[in-house]
């Protein structure tokens, strides 16, 4: 019997494939470069490439072509009467101020720069009660804008000089310096006697708050910075560079200053301005807080109060008294020299006794 076998069917199974080896991790085994900071100027580049980026000359530019542009409009604008009216009292307002802004300025950062420290250590009596009156005396001679009052009175406390005596001078020196007194004179020619209240008032405003603080100040509301303002710096970069400053940030306020004035007076209905004119109560207050929002330089803001002939002269004097004393840009400039604690405490205070010594003044001087 024979036996057969059947050829065995295929198998469907693939042979196995050999393994491949894993691929190396560069990244883990290899240090990578380190990446080049981006400088500013491939910032500019990449930003370029993006769209325009404005700055300074552009905008110019572009001021400059909308007003060629636009010339016929802005000329019939121009000839208007109320705008007459506007350009006459705001050219008059700067040209008559910026001799005097100039002057003070340069005065005050040859002071803050050349004067001393230890001078007024030595010349100011111990007794805080007779140092706080020599001090306010002592800026109806050494002449200072607010905005070198503000330094020089941090450097006197930083310097050993009692608290009391540097706020009389604080308050004192930016409103009875001659500059401020002869620009005074100038804008009110027929109203001589104003000069005589101003210095008055406003020193008998720097007293009183130098004695309030001999009797409730507290050391620890002064928070000084380390450092003086331009130290390391030699005296002459020391000197132009306060005076830059200085003509800067006054400039700017006068212009604003004179800009509001004549705005007032020219665009304000003069029923409105009547009004508030004819209340003795509201013209002082009115007449003080604009003091406070204008922020003028001590230097110039005579000239804008003579133009606001609707009101008293005691609503001026209080103009006078309170803007030198305390305002948007000293409020800032105290809170930065001298703390936040120290300048809300402060200019309240102040605020309140410039208007009260303005009105005691007037009654008995004007």
């Amino acid at each position: 019997m024979a036996i057969t076998t059947e050829p065995a069917a295929p198998t469907t199974e693939t042979p196995p494939t050999p393994e491949t080896p894993p691929r190396p991790q560069a990244a883990a085994d290899e240090p990578q470069a380190p990446k080049e900071p981006q400088t500013a100027a491939d910032g500019t580049r990449a930003a370029a490439k993006d769209g325009w980026q404005l700055n300074s000359p552009l905008v110019l530019t572009m001021v400059l072509l909308l007003v060629v542009l636009a010339q016929g409009p802005i000329r019939t604008a121009l000839s208007a009467p109320v705008m007459q009216s506007w350009m006459t009292v705001f050219v008059a307002v700067v040209v008559q101020a910026l001799p005097f802004l100039v002057l003070g300025v340069l005065l005050s950062a040859a002071i803050a720069v050349f004067v001393p420290a230890t001078w007024f250590t030595r010349a100011l009596p111990d007794n805080p009660v007779l140092a706080v009156p020599v001090a306010g005396m002592a800026g109806a001679i050494l002449p200072g804008c607010e905005c070198a009052s503000v330094p020089v009175a941090g450097a006197l406390v930083r310097r050993g000089v009692t608290p009391a005596a540097a706020i009389a001078f604080l308050l004192s020196a930016p409103a009875i310096n001659p500059i401020v007194l002869t620009a005074t004179a100038v804008a009110f020619p027929r109203n001589p006697e104003m000069v005589l209240a101003r210095f008055a008032g406003s020193l008998l405003v720097a007293c009183v708050m130098g004695w309030l603080w001999t009797r409730m100040g507290r050391t620890d509301w002064l928070k000084l910075p380390a450092h003086e303002p331009h130290a390391g710096e030699t005296k002459g970069a020391a000197f132009w560079g306060s005076v830059r400053h200085d003509v800067m940030q006054a400039g700017g306020f006068l212009v604003l200053g004179a800009m509001s004035a004549a705005t007032l007076k020219a665009v304000a209905p003069a029923s409105w301005l009547r009004t508030a004119a004819d209340n003795p109560v509201v013209a002082i207050l009115a007449l003080s807080i604009l003091a406070v929002l204008l922020s003028i330089c001590s230097e110039a803001d005579a000239f804008v109060a003579a133009s606001l002939t609707q009101f008293s002269l005691t609503a001026k004097l209080a103009f006078l008294v309170v803007g030198p004393m305390i305002d948007l840009k000293l409020f800032a400039m105290q809170a930065g020299t001298f703390g936040r604690g120290f300048a809300l405490r402060f200019a309240p205070a102040t605020f309140v006794l410039a208007i009260a010594g303005a009105v005691v003044t007037s009654a008995v001087l004007l």
